[in-house]
């Protein structure tokens, strides 16, 4: 009879290779109690799960540790492993290869969780219409969570960081066990009561159990009751319970709730020096362009004052009156010029027709009779006679000319008010126009006197009128 022999190796690798082809132990759940727990140097961990009948052995790798355990695990801890069921073909003993390891019951608490949310999400208490924001300047900070541990501290170095004149109040809370989350809610009340510009709420990383205050609704609904800002802080980075959800804000840690809660005051000063310079200088941009404009109505108001209005028609007035007096002048100079002309002409026509007729009679003299001759003779005597008379009718009518023309011109010199203020007479006037009679003023009436260097600024004293 051949009997077929083969190694321990291949035994076990044979082993190995049904439990690897069996789907159920592909992805398996084991419930027991760890013994034999170590945690390797390498990173992995290596323990016993156990009943009180049995044990298998049980590795969790290094590289499932991140996301598949996420609590202290130690000796005595009823746990619940989930991983596959494989062959240490080297030592030749079948053991579970963990993927994730949590306390036992925490499946329970899970499932229960997930509808809790799902009836707040329901009831709206997650919607982001209710969040409100956080403040950017935020100078009293309350905080809900236990009065010893880290969470404390890091809020506190954070705020002595960054800004050391904030106020950090804290509302002492326990923060797991069976009255955290009434002890919670009622930190949550006080600090509520006492206008704190926003209220971080929070505890350090743990198990689903260990969260569970946060996860209940009684902490939901006094966070979402709040009028205060709430920042939830709650566990670690990976971890997020039911007061995230409710809470206005989520930080991933206790830390960064202060960053985001603590406003820097070095940067605040910095602000408020841009603020202080962007107003000064649109406050120097409006009072230069006030200015400007004060100037420019003070211009026009003295442009179009009474006085300044008067002023300036006086001067036009002086101004016409002496472009007439030099018009005048000239037109005077002119007629004289032109009758003179004119008188000329008149005498050089005369003694032309004279000269003409002289050589006209000179021509027909010999042909003329001797009573022609006499006839001649008499009629060069009257001609002769009365060339003078005409001669001096013209002059006498050119002098008479002149001589109205003398006069008129010294009528008009004489009414040239700009001669009568050179010689000390003035121009007296208000706001009313011209004066010319007492009637015109009162007393305590402010005129002025124009003079022929300035003008006066004067006050009636005293109205008199003669007779």
């Amino acid at each position: 009879m051949n009997k077929r022999i083969y190694t321990v190796s291949v035994i076990n690798h044979y082993v190995a290779g049904l439990l690897e082809d069996d789907m159920l132990l592909r992805k398996v759940s084991v419930t027991g109690e760890v013994s034999n727990l170590t945690y390797h140097s390498s990173g992995h961990i290596y323990f016993t799960l156990k009943d009180d009948k049995a044990a298998i052995k049980a590795v969790m790798f290094r590289s499932y540790r991140a996301n598949g355990l996420k609590f202290q695990m130690k000796a005595g801890d009823k746990v619940v492993v989930t991983g596959s069921i494989g062959v240490y073909e080297k030592g030749g003993m079948y053991q579970i290869y963990a993927e994730q390891i949590e306390p036992a019951g925490e499946g329970e608490l899970a499932a229960k969780v997930e509808a809790l949310k799902k009836e707040l999400r329901e009831m709206g208490m997650f919607d982001t219409a209710y969040k409100k924001p956080i403040p950017k300047y935020c100078f009293k900070i309350g905080v809900v969570t236990a009065p010893t541990g880290a969470v404390i501290h890091d809020i506190m170095q954070v705020s002595e960081r960054r800004n050391p004149h904030v106020q950090i109040l804290l509302a002492p809370a326990a923060v797991q066990g069976e009255s955290a989350a009434d002890s919670v809610a009622a930190a949550l009340n006080r600090l509520d009561g006492m206008n704190c510009d926003v209220i971080i709420c929070g505890r350090g990383g743990g198990s689903l159990e260990d969260l569970m205050a946060f996860n209940t609704e009684t902490v939901a609904r006094a966070i979402f009751s709040c009028n205060t800002p709430v920042i939830s802080a709650v566990g670690h980075e990976t971890d997020t319970t039911i007061a995230d959800y409710v809470a206005d804000l989520r930080a991933p840690t206790p830390s960064a709730a202060a960053e985001l809660a603590v406003f820097s005051y070095d940067e605040f000063l910095s602000d408020i020096r841009k603020k202080q310079q962007q107003l000064s200088n649109a406050l120097n941009g409006r009072v230069l362009s006030a200015r400007n404009r004060l100037l420019s109505l003070q211009k026009r108001i003295i442009i179009s004052s009474p006085k300044e209005r008067a002023n300036r028609a006086m001067m036009d007035i002086m101004k016409l009156s002496e472009r007439m007096h030099e018009s005048f002048n000239s037109s005077s100079m002119e007629a004289s010029n032109a009758l003179s002309r004119y008188a000329q002409v008149m005498k050089n026509a005369f003694d032309v027709k004279i000269n003409a007729d002289q050589r006209r009679l000179a021509l027909i003299a010999p042909k003329l009779s001797g009573e022609m001759a006499g006839k001649l003779s008499e009629t060069k005597h009257r001609i002769s006679f009365v060339q003078p008379r005409i001669s001096g009718d013209m002059s006498k009518k050119l002098s008479d000319t002149k001589h109205v023309l003398a006069l008129s011109a010294q009528r008009l010199e004489l009414s040239n008010p700009v001669k009568k203020i050179a010689a000390g007479f003035a121009y007296v006037s208000s706001d009313s126009g011209r004066i010319t009679s007492v009637t015109q003023i009162k007393k305590d009436d402010i005129f002025s006197v124009r003079l022929k260097d300035g003008t006066i600024e004067a006050q009636a004293r005293k109205v008199e009128k003669n007779g």
